[in-house]
């Protein structure tokens, strides 16, 4: 049978998913001396493919990996056709609402503009509170946008909250956790559903809890 394949997103989460892989007892050595390549062996019948987030998510969907670690900021984005099995206990950070410090976000009646990354997470959070607010897309740093009058507050990522405050900005409200997460295309899950299962048994056995 042909090797099973994890789509690891590349970056941090990469490192710190070779790490517990190493924990799991997987040889990770062409993972720590890749050079240039993007599929590597990892031992006990796995190989790697290294993606960028959202492509981890495609290449899923198409078939052509089997599982992949990945965002969960990502997964809340995009959505997909695939199962979450496993939160892997690390690349933890929170979705929040921010706005520039001093400023009463819910007070007055007028609608609310909102940037960010991520527009459907910023959607959903408002829909949930039956709130009328106008999301523009920003790609870049989302901090700049009510610095500049362009809008009333952000939803983004936060770890430390070290950014916003040096840029004038408080939080308001979180909105959700996101940690990383062991995804699995449908029908691998199906077609080699104990090894999948085996492999996130003894992922969950070594994880930073």
């Amino acid at each position: 049978m042909k090797a099973m394949r994890i789509a690891l997103t590349k970056g941090r989460l990469e490192s710190s998913t070779t790490k517990l892989m190493e924990r799991s007892g997987l040889d990770c050595t062409a993972l720590r001396d890749k050079g240039r390549k993007l599929i590597l062996p990892i031992g006990d019948g796995l190989e790697a493919v290294l993606a960028k987030a959202g492509d981890v998510i495609t290449y899923l969907e198409h078939g052509v990996c089997d599982l992949g670690v990945v965002g969960k900021d990502v997964i809340m984005e995009r959505g997909g056709q695939f199962f979450e099995i496993l939160d892997l206990q690390f690349g933890k950070c929170s979705f929040a609402l921010a706005a520039p410090e001093g400023a009463d976000f819910y007070g007055g009646y007028g609608r609310k503009t909102i940037a960010t990354k991520y527009p459907n997470v910023a959607r959903r959070f408002f829909q949930s509170k039956n709130m009328d607010v106008r999301v523009i897309k920003i790609e870049g740093s989302v901090e700049l946008a009510p610095l500049l009058s362009l809008a009333d507050g952000i939803v983004d990522l936060v770890e430390t909250g070290a950014t916003l405050r040096e840029n004038g900005l408080r939080v308001v409200e979180p909105v959700a956790e996101v940690s990383a997460r062991l995804i699995v295309n449908a029908a691998s899950l199906k077609l080699r559903k104990r090894e999948i299962e085996d492999l996130a048994a003894r992922l969950e056995a070594h994880l930073d809890k």
